[in-house]
């Protein structure tokens, strides 16, 4: 018996410091998560915020879609067994979730930049994915869909812990479902980002959702030094800066992107200079055909030159463009290097998260003359012959 009650004692007090170790189960108020624990240096769509004698933290996003007008959404990321802020009404998780659905392709970018990609269970478009690791098991990734066309069964069915979210012009429209289900999620906005260094400091906020901020900031560090020693030397070339044209047409029209959109920064940073001035706004405009064919007869380069083989389809498709000057040359780019059968496209995947090469690429078209030799080769993107 006294054997029996020393055990039950024991037990009691292993519980108990368990307990205690687990820290209190109540958490701070809302207006306590004032300390910045990382506010980024170029994107301005997050922050995370903790409390003091707190581990829990606050994933602050902001402008989570195309004119939301800095409507700000919050997460709680708990650890420590605590509970979120009274009052709170954000999204709350577990610090590092297992069990990831991706509704876009750079959500899968930003978690392979931290070493993560292996905790996606379910993704939108897994035919079409790049990543060589998850095409490699595509067998383990369950296909849910497009949005407006979700398959929530088989959503459910993935047990996820939470879901990469992204708004275009509003809210998803999975939101209201999700909340239904209890499947927490979150918006990830670095497609908003104007800055490439910005777009790519997401994988901080990303890493920070899965325990792993450390190995965020020390995978992002090194892109800003490489990123602007590239910038340096192009601002430095002897060279005149190529006028740029952008994109292909869409049926009868031509989307052409603001310059303050992360691909105008992209050509400014890479000693280029965009034709299209008329849009200072934070999304593409259309223009038609005839002011998109004045713009490229002014283009020392047409990039992102969309859905031609060659220059011969081009001609064909587009036989008022043929005797542009860029086309005669030859300098016709697409950004397609990197593709798979399914149409899957590598810049548009690692192509966010690795601004530093793709400013590389661009450097290499712009002012070549400013890069080794042997240093001249392109990632990203395909001179159409």
């Amino acid at each position: 018996m006294i054997r029996r009650f020393s055990a039950l004692l024991a037990t009691a007090a292993a519980l108990l410091t368990g307990t205690c170790a687990c820290g209190p189960r109540t958490t701070a108020s809302l207006d306590a998560f004032d300390i910045a624990l990382y506010t980024p240096r170029y994107a301005e769509g997050f922050e995370i915020l903790g409390a003091e004698g707190r581990r829990s933290t606050l994933l602050r996003t902001t402008s989570p879609w195309q004119g939301s007008d800095g409507e700000a959404k919050l997460l709680f990321i708990a650890r420590n067994g605590e509970l979120p802020p009274d009052g709170f009404d954000g999204q709350r998780i577990e610090a590092g979730p297992q069990r990831l659905v991706c509704m876009s392709s750079t959500h899968v970018a930003l978690l392979d930049a931290v070493g993560a990609a292996g905790r996606v269970v379910g993704l939108s478009g897994v035919e079409a994915l790049w990543n060589p690791h998850l095409a490699a098991h595509r067998d383990r990734i369950g296909e849910v869909g497009y949005e407006g066309n979700i398959d929530y069964e088989r959503l459910v069915a993935l047990r996820p812990d939470l879901v990469l979210l992204f708004g275009l012009t509003g809210a998803s429209t999975m939101e209201p479902k999700l909340l239904e289900l209890g499947i927490p999620f979150v918006y990830i906005g670095e497609y908003l980002e104007e800055s490439p260094l910005g777009k790519a400091e997401w994988m901080v906020a990303v890493a920070e959702l899965l325990d792993l901020r450390p190995e965020g900031e020390q995978a992002f560090a090194p892109l800003p030094e490489r990123y602007e020693a590239l910038r340096a030397a192009a601002a430095a070339s002897a060279t005149p800066r190529p006028r740029i044209m952008l994109n292909a047409p869409y049926g009868d029209t031509w989307f052409m992107a603001s310059t303050r959109s992360y691909v105008a920064r992209l050509i400014a940073d890479a000693g280029g200079e965009y034709v299209y001035t008329g849009n200072d706004s934070n999304r593409s405009l259309p223009v038609d055909i005839e002011e998109a064919y004045l713009l490229a007869r002014g283009a020392d380069i047409w990039l992102n030159a969309g859905g031609f083989a060659s220059l011969d389809e081009l001609r064909s498709r587009l036989p008022k463009f043929a005797d542009l000057p860029c086309v005669r040359r030859g300098a016709v780019y697409d950004s397609d290097r990197r593709t798979n059968a399914a149409g899957g496209n590598d810049y548009w995947e690692s192509g966010a998260v690795r601004p530093d090469i793709v400013l590389h690429d661009l450097v290499a078209l712009f002012h070549p003359e400013v890069l080794a030799p042997d240093d001249r080769e392109t990632v990203y993107f395909r001179r159409i012959e």
